[in-house]
Formats: C-alpha cells, sequence, structure tokens
C-alpha cells in the first residue's frame, strides 16, 4: 500500500477527477484504466521490438504509421493542449479500433468507450500520477453495490498455482470483474507451456479463442477486462455480459476449470434464478447460488478454486447443509483453505475461504475420501487496513503441501494443515469449518507452590526492611 506524499498525490488525483465533474468511482476507474492501456501499449511494443532486434527478425508493430500515438512520444509534447488533442483525436479512436475483428469482444465493449477528461490542464496533472493507478483501483470499494470486492492479485496467483491450468482446459470466471483470474490463468499457462503454445497451432488456437470465459453484469468491468486481456496477448477471449444466476443464463457442461471469487450481496428474488440452481440447494444466498453454478457449468471431471464466505461452510439451513452434501457425497471436495479475515481490508472484513473440488455429478466411486484443511495465519501483509508488507506468509507452502498431498497423511489436527476423513465430515452434518477438527494443544504451565511462595515474600519482606533501616540510617 502507497503511504505518505504517494498516497496524497494520488488523492489530489481523485480530487481533480472530482472536480472536473467526473464522481462515479468506476468512471474513474474506466478513465484512467485507459491512459494505462495507452502506456501498456507502448511499453509492450518497446519490449517487442527489442526482442526482434535482439534475434535479428524483422517486426512490424501495431504503432506503425502512428508513432505519434505512443505514449513515450506525446507525453513529451510539452504543450498540455498538443497532448489532450492527440490523446482526444488520434490516441483514442485509434485504441478503439485496434482489435482487427469487429466481433471480438474487445470491439464490442470498446465500441461505446467515451474519453470524459474534460480539459487538458487535467489530463496531464493525471498523466503525472499514472504510475500510482494500484492503489487508485481501491476506489473501486466505494462503488461496489453488488457485494464486490477486490480479489488481491498474490491471492489469485495462488489460487491458479493450486488449480494448474492445463493446455487443454475451458476456463470460466462467471463474476470476471476486470478478469483478474483469467489473466493469471494466461500467465500460468504462458510460463508452464510457452514452448508448445508457439510451436503448437492448435494449442494456439484454443489459446487464443476458445480458452477463456469470463462474464460480468458491469459494461465498465467487461470493458476493462477485454483491454486486460488483449494488452496481455489474448486475441480473441470470449467476455459478455451475462447474468450468471438467471434463468436465462443455460450454460450447463461447458467448462473444465472455474476460477472465481463471486461477489456475495445477500440475498436474490427467487423468481429470478433459474431454476436448475434452486434445484440443487432452494436458497435466495447468492453465495449458495454460485456454487450451484460453479457445479452445473463444469465438465464432469473439471475442477474449481473459488473463493466462499465463511458462513458457506458452517451454515445451519437446510440450503447451506444440501450444498456442502453435494459437495462432499456427489463430487470430490479437495480442499478448504481457511483465510484471515483480512486479506481483503481495507475493502472488506469478511472471513472466507477457498474451496477445490472436482465436479463427478453422482454419489459413489470418485467421491470425496477425506478433505485437506489448511489453517492459512499470514498471507505476506499485515491484516489490518494498512496491509503492509510483513514478510512472512503461508503462500508458498500452502502451494507445496497442496501439491504433495501424499506427504499429509501423518498430520495431526494439532498443526497447520492436516485431512480429516469423509465419514466425520458426515457426522458433523457436513461442517467444513477448520475450527470443527482443529486441536488445540495446551501446554502446561507449572506455578511455584504456595508454600514457595510464601517464602518468596518472606525473603521480600525482609529484604524491604534491610533496606528501610540503612535508608534511616543515612537520614540520621
Amino acid at each position: 500500500m502507497l503511504q505518505g506524499e504517494e498516497r496524497n498525490k494520488v488523492d489530489r488525483i481523485w480530487e481533480v477527477f472530482w472536480t472536473g465533474g467526473i464522481t462515479n468511482p468506476l468512471e474513474v476507474i474506466e478513465q484512467f484504466t485507459y491512459l494505462l492501456f495507452i502506456k501498456q501499449l507502448d511499453d509492450v511494443e518497446t519490449e517487442k521490438e527489442s526482442n526482434a532486434v535482439m534475434f535479428g527478425l524483422p517486426y512490424e508493430g501495431i504503432f506503425a504509421g502512428h508513432d505519434d500515438y505512443r505514449w513515450s512520444h506525446f507525453k513529451e509534447l510539452g504543450s498540455a493542449e498538443a497532448v489532450y488533442r492527440i490523446l482526444e483525436q488520434g490516441v483514442f479512436p485509434f485504441i478503439k479500433e485496434l482489435h482487427p475483428d469487429g466481433d471480438s469482444a474487445y470491439a464490442k465493449y470498446m465500441g461505446d468507450a467515451v474519453f470524459k477528461i474534460p480539459t487538458p490542464a487535467m489530463l496531464v496533472k493525471i498523466i503525472d500520477g499514472i504510475d500510482l493507478y494500484e492503489y487508485l483501483l481501491s476506489k473501486i470499494a466505494t462503488a461496489g453495490t453488488n457485494g464486490q470486492f477486490r480479489t488481491p492479485r498474490h491471492i489469485i496467483d495462488m489460487m491458479v498455482e493450486l488449480a494448474a491450468p492445463r493446455p487443454a482446459d475451458i476456463i470460466v470466471d462467471p463474476a470476471m470483474g476486470s478478469a483478474g483470474f483469467l489473466v493469471s490463468a494466461q500467465s500460468y499457462l504462458r510460463d508452464h507451456y510457452g514452448d508448445e503454445l508457439s510451436s503448437d497451432k492448435a494449442f494456439s488456437k484454443h489459446f487464443h479463442t476458445a480458452m477463456f470465459h469470463g462474464y460480468d453484469m458491469d459494461r465498465t468491468m467487461l470493458r476493462i477486462g477485454a483491454m486486460n486481456m488483449l494488452l496481455h496477448g489474448v486475441e480473441n477471449p470470449d467476455i459478455a455480459y451475462k447474468d450468471s444466476l438467471s434463468a436465462k443464463n443455460e450454460d450447463a457442461g461447458l467448462y473444465t476449470l472455474v476460477l472465481a471469487n463471486p461477489p456475495f450481496k445477500g440475498s436474490l428474488d427467487a423468481s429470478a434464478v433459474a431454476d436448475s440452481l434452486l434445484a440443487i440447494a432452494k436458497t435466495k444466498k447468492t453465495e449458495l447460488l454460485f456454487l450451484s453454478l460453479f457445479l452445473r457449468i463444469l465438465k464432469i471431471g473439471g475442477r474449481a478454486a473459488v473463493i466462499v464466505p465463511d458462513g458457506v461452510l458452517f451454515g445451519s439451513s437446510k440450503a447451506h447443509k444440501e450444498i456442502r452434501r453435494v459437495l462432499v457425497d456427489e463430487n470430490k471436495l479437495t480442499a478448504v483453505i481457511s483465510m484471515p479475515s483480512g486479506v481483503f481490508k481495507p475493502y472488506a472484513g469478511v472471513s472466507t475461504a477457498i474451496l477445490i473440488f472436482t465436479k463427478i455429478g453422482r454419489a459413489g466411486e470418485g467421491t470425496t475420501d477425506k478433505v485437506w484443511f489448511y489453517d492459512m495465519h499470514a498471507d505476506g501483509y499485515s491484516l489490518d487496513d494498512k496491509r503492509q508488507p510483513t514478510g512472512e506468509s503461508d503462500l508458498h507452502d500452502i502451494i507445496e503441501r497442496f501439491h504433495h498431498l501424499e506427504n499429509e497423511e501423518s498430520r495431526k489436527r494439532t498443526e497447520q494443515s492436516f485431512f480429516v476423513p469423509v465419514q466425520e465430515i458426515r457426522d458433523n452434518d457436513y461442517d467444513l469449518s477448520l475450527n470443527k477438527y482443529k486441536e488445540i494443544e495446551y501446554v502446561p504451565v507449572e506455578y511455584p507452590s504456595t508454600e514457595e511462595l510464601l517464602t518468596k515474600i518472606s525473603e521480600a519482606d525482609l529484604e524491604y526492611g534491610e533496606q528501610m533501616e540503612k535508608l534511616r540510617e543515612m537520614l540520621g
């Protein structure tokens, strides 16, 4: 998190937007994202040009014939009016038409993008603060009407490491926001399967056109998500406006991997919810409906790594118990990772957990035999609103242990991670809260005997009397 003068600088930038008439936090984020996108396009092109020179390869980039549209060029023009003119009349129309496929998600959601920064002076002030964009994103929390709160990038990356995407996967986030999970997944695939991606044409086509799917109900988020994916080199992901819980969403058995931290805003009108979701667990609570959705949209054998509020783990309603029973008895629940409540501060103080499961779709062979629990104590940052780096983190330990679960068999309930057999979970009404199974090891404290304490008190009294007598002699 930024501190001191840096934080003040960003707050002043926020005031620049406010006084310029842009008061909706999402609109502020959107305008700032356009500028960051333009800057990063230039950064990416510069890297590609350098690589082409290094390997002696020809390269004609996206700015061919439009070098004046590059961030590194126009920001040095000197005149605020000149910078404003080239951005409004040249660069912004250029990025709106950047994708060659007019039917792409990028083209669709950038088509109605509007450059709203009203004055040259205001634009220059914002450009000067572009590197502080990450802190500015925290302002989006004030616009969360659907229970959204940002998922920290290091938590997203950990979940992707646990899910370990594969080249044949079809990945979806049904509540994608700015597409953080999809961006992290594509980075993982590039890191682990980069050679195949560059040499296997079928894999490359799948990666760029059929692997990544993201849905949201906010066009601003869709626009930001589309820009985010294009910036990270995914040419044509399926990013679309969709109310994932509604009856209009008929997706079923389409995906092999769900990565999500869906919004939890309480209750929905049951009449607007798909009957197929209510059939799994009759409820109005969004956190339970999203779990039903994940199970419905996964293919048999598909995996999920998703965040749920703690109430899902131990809620006593019939719907809570039923969704947990379905996860345990009709599918394979592999892990429950309990996270401390401070992980989502300063946006929210809710306690959450990560569930990792595989869709089986029926009771019997292949379903849950035991569940791995992990008690996360630290994620590398303080658990207060400041979220300052601490150097203490369980994330690497979680990843290592999860990928070597065969070594966890002997772990005791008093340790940070352990297995619980499925029958014990059934016997406890399918309760999945870590504290239900974790054992606290009490270390006995030995106190001195009464006689020993009285002796020490008597010795102290005697010493006190001797010292007082010496003091009287000195004063007399």
